[in-house]
């Protein structure tokens, strides 16, 4: 996509608006990950503004994060909770965590696509395992990418029809480079909204195997947090891995 870059596409604009429409799914995502970590610490690659941090630290874990958006952190500082959480600066591939060594890694809500090289995933999984306990976790929500694509490699979609305001997804996507160039337009009469994204979509066994060359081993694959079957209809996977 001309004009991207990763590194400000959650500015400050994207971090003012990003919690603006709650997915509902936080409560199930908290009681999830608490139950993985037990009393252990936790790490969240890309905390952004704690939409899971918050409520997994007031459900009584230790969470400390990793963001590279400082806008994003920002907003996570305004609540009480999170003037108190460690959080690091920096490419969640490659960043040294506050603390560690941790009993849960976990990154959520297709995060892993934001790094758009199969080199940068593979670097993820490595700094994943490198945070860990012995005995620990590392837990990955992303879609499957089947949805997304719908056998379709160019799409419009009208995401929401509202009576002031049409919001479009707009997508193109490259089989070779498996990069999925998005951009939710936004149309109402005061103008154009426009919230690029680039993601590089990788399927479950993709990320297996760089799981494996990380030293760790899927143990469990949810088809959504309240741990449903994992099949070939879900359009997404919670996946949970650990040491070899």
């Amino acid at each position: 996509m001309d004009g991207f870059d990763p590194a400000t596409s959650f500015g400050a604009d994207a971090a003012a608006r990003y919690d603006d429409e709650p997915r509902g799914d936080e409560e199930l995502v908290v009681r999830f990950l608490a139950e993985l970590a037990g009393d252990q610490r936790a790490l969240e690659f890309a905390i952004g503004t704690g939409r899971i941090a918050l409520p997994l630290s007031r459900a009584g874990v230790d969470v400390d994060g990793i963001e590279l958006s400082p806008d994003m952190v920002e907003v996570l500082r305004r609540d009480p909770v999170g003037v108190d959480l460690a959080v690091a600066l920096g490419d969640m591939s490659r960043a040294d965590a506050p603390g560690g060594p941790y009993g849960l890694v976990y990154l959520v809500f297709n995060t892993i696509g934001n790094l758009i090289t199969q080199e940068d995933q593979v670097r993820c999984f490595a700094n994943a395992a490198r945070h860990l306990t012995e005995d620990g976790a590392f837990v990955i929500e992303t879609g499957t990418g089947w949805d997304w694509i719908k056998d379709r490699d160019n799409y419009v979609d009208a995401e929401r029809v509202d009576a002031d305001a049409v919001t479009l997804d707009v997508c193109r996507y490259d089989r070779a480079s498996q990069l999925l160039e998005e951009n939710h337009v936004r149309i109402t009469a005061d103008g154009i909204r426009l919230s690029p994204i680039v993601q590089r979509i990788a399927a479950p066994s993709e990320l297996d195997l760089m799981a494996r060359l990380a030293g760790l081993r899927l143990t469990e694959r949810y088809g959504w947090w309240d741990r449903r079957p994992f099949d070939r209809h879900c359009a997404t996977h919670v996946s949970v891995y650990r040491r070899v």
